[in-house]
């Protein structure tokens, strides 16, 4: 997997000439959070400002140094492409809230992990917000989403699933889990209560550090 992160600076290179087309600016990923859906290149327009875009398809080569495009004539905008206007960029996912059904606040997502096809194998969570695997490995596979978020802004997701995952991704097991929990605390016994005379025990507030006035 690779975090989509990666991607953002690199230059664009077509293959049929060898020219640069311009840098990633940031990734689109498809309105059901399934795959890559192409590259954004940045704005152009004083008015109506239009999105550089390249489509999925017409990408060759995600390479280490560049991506690289399948010819010079790929860019596009999204008034050429208007399907892309249903697409979502990585920085309007960022900062996604993750629950549970029942409300519980797991984190929010910083990032898209993809597979070496372009599909969303999972997301890395940014922040994390309870305790147990997720705490040391912030990854939420994509089988464990209940709900993508589309409608309410908020990803929903099974924890269970996503812990496993986890611990799978970390070499451990849920019995390792556990015996790796924190052992009950030893009950401590009740004593019975001392009486104390207040008069005899206390000093006067004079000889406390307090003056004359009660004020320290």
């Amino acid at each position: 997997m690779r975090n989509s992160k990666e991607f953002i600076g690199k230059p664009i290179i077509s293959l049929d000439e060898g020219r640069q087309l311009g840098t990633v600016r940031d990734i689109y990923v498809d309105r059901e959070l399934t795959a890559l859906a192409g590259v954004h290149l940045g704005r152009e327009g004083l008015i109506s400002r239009k999105s550089l875009l390249i489509p999925r398809d017409d990408i060759a080569v995600f390479g280490v140094d560049a991506v690289l495009a399948q010819r010079s004539d790929v860019v596009t905008d999204n008034k050429q492409l208007p399907e892309s206007n249903s697409w979502m960029r990585l920085d309007d996912l960022a900062g996604r809230q993750v629950d549970t059904p029942a409300g519980t606040r797991i984190g929010t997502i910083g990032d898209v992990l993809l597979d070496d096809d372009g599909r969303i194998a999972g997301f890395a969570l940014s922040r994390v917000q309870v305790a147990g695997p997720l705490a040391e490995h912030p990854v939420i596979p994509h089988e464990a989403v209940i709900d993508t978020g589309h409608d309410d802004q908020v990803m929903t997701i099974d924890l269970a699933l996503a812990e496993r995952h986890s611990l799978k991704a970390m070499g451990k097991s849920a019995e390792d889990e556990e015996a790796a929990a924190p052992a009950a605390v030893e009950e401590v016994p009740e004593f019975e209560p001392v009486e104390v005379d207040v008069e005899e025990s206390v000093e006067p507030a004079e000889d406390a550090g307090m003056g004359a006035t009660g004020e320290l």
